[in-house]
């Protein structure tokens, strides 16, 4: 392992500055507002603020606040925030990000879950924190070959654990890192303590008579995945077919990258107008800005790819997860765009210890409600805790 720093040249932060300035930009439909992708008036605004107000030196100091190192694992290049509890008796927590997400959505639940103490909780709760970047994300990018499942990547999360010497664990996730850390479960069931999860796609069952007993907020959450596999699902068709072809513009333009995610951070979270409604600018462009540059647009995508055959389509939905061997902890917020119905969450995984329904928040719980994420997951350790 080697202790690793964010130190971007200067030449790519210029050459960023330059491209955003020497956009080309298309026309655009009067009166549209969201609902044929991303507003010109509003992605020009925010890519001049890119250019001219955005401060990723102050990014790169919060993120080396944090030990960060880099690992070789399976012939891929491994990065990860270590951040240790100051309690001696702090238990570990693997958190996993997903897709268009990055370590850089947990920054502030690392100070919530590593000292409780210092935020008003209950130290018995603490945890010591691995953030690993997924493979081909981030500064775990670029991809050296293809075969990165979730499969691939939770046996790759055992091995890193075992290196830091972590017998026993807890593993967290959202998107995919949800995918990832109940996978790690099922192929580690032995160091795995127990799982958390902030997002969990419960398939209807083929019995169409068990629809017949849901209620009207159920149908609702049905209805709403409908929606999603009909209208909000291009992008994953797409990167799950042809990841390459899209990488090869989403590499060149910068304002091309931030189009294609800040589009999923407006319809996934609970916002109104605009995605800053739910999680603040800075937070946003940081995101994108590390995408931009680790050219990562389209190593990320291949995920997508690699999972094709376990996406929701919408003729298919989605496969449920074998069950699980370990407790799990569900956080359900209102805003996310696939939500969990628990008659069917119950068939599928009959460990549930935990459900917590929130009354806001949406897909990117970190960003968006990081208190009631972090009390969530401190909750779910504290009660499983010996």
């Amino acid at each position: 392992m080697k202790p690793f720093r964010v130190e971007i040249p200067q030449e790519q932060l210029d050459d960023l500055q330059r491209r955003l300035g020497d956009t080309r930009w298309p026309g655009e439909l009067p009166e549209t507002g969201w609902s044929r992708g991303v507003p010109l008036g509003y992605l020009r605004e925010l890519a001049e603020y890119w250019r001219t107000g955005f401060d990723w030196r102050a990014v790169e100091a919060e993120l080396n606040r944090y030990p960060q190192f880099t690992t070789e694992i399976d012939g891929q290049t491994v990065h990860f925030l270590h951040v240790r509890s100051p309690e001696p008796d702090a238990q570990a927590l693997v958190l996993t990000h997903g897709w268009p997400g990055s370590v850089t959505e947990f920054l502030d639940v690392i100070g919530p879950l590593t000292d409780p103490r210092a935020h008003g909780g209950d130290p018995r709760e603490a945890v010591h924190l691995v953030i690993p970047s997924l493979p081909g994300y981030g500064f775990s990018g670029p991809l050296q070959q293809a075969g990165w499942d979730n499969v691939r990547i939770a046996l790759t999360w055992a091995r890193l654990m075992e290196q830091l010497g972590y017998e026993r664990y807890y593993a967290q996730g959202g998107d995919f890192g949800a995918v990832v850390s109940l996978t790690l479960a099922g192929v580690a069931p032995q160091h795995v303590a127990g799982v958390h999860v902030n997002f969990l796609v419960t398939a209807p069952p083929a019995d169409p008579a068990a629809l017949a007993g849901l209620e009207g907020p159920d149908l609702a959450r049905l209805g709403k995945m409908q929606y999603f596999l009909s209208d909000l699902s291009g992008y994953m068709k797409l990167q799950s077919t042809r990841p390459q072809t899209v990488a090869y513009a989403l590499t060149d333009s910068p304002v091309g990258q931030l189009a294609w995610i800040i589009e999923k951070f407006k319809e996934w979270t609970d916002s109104d107008k605009a995605p800053e409604d739910a999680i603040g600018r800075d937070r946003l462009l940081a995101n994108a800005t590390l995408y931009w540059l680790t050219a990562t647009a389209g190593s990320s995508a291949q995920l997508y790819y690699e999972l094709a055959a376990q996406l929701p389509t919408a003729a298919v939905p989605p496969p449920s997860m074998p069950p699980l061997p370990v407790p799990l902890g569900v956080a359900v917020f209102p805003h996310e765009m696939i939500q969990p119905i628990r008659a069917f969450a119950d068939q599928a995984f009959p460990n549930i210890v935990r459900w917590t329904e929130f009354d806001k928040g949406g897909h990117f719980a970190a960003l968006e409600q990081p208190e009631l994420l972090a009390a969530d997951i401190r909750a779910f350790v504290g009660a499983l805790r010996p």
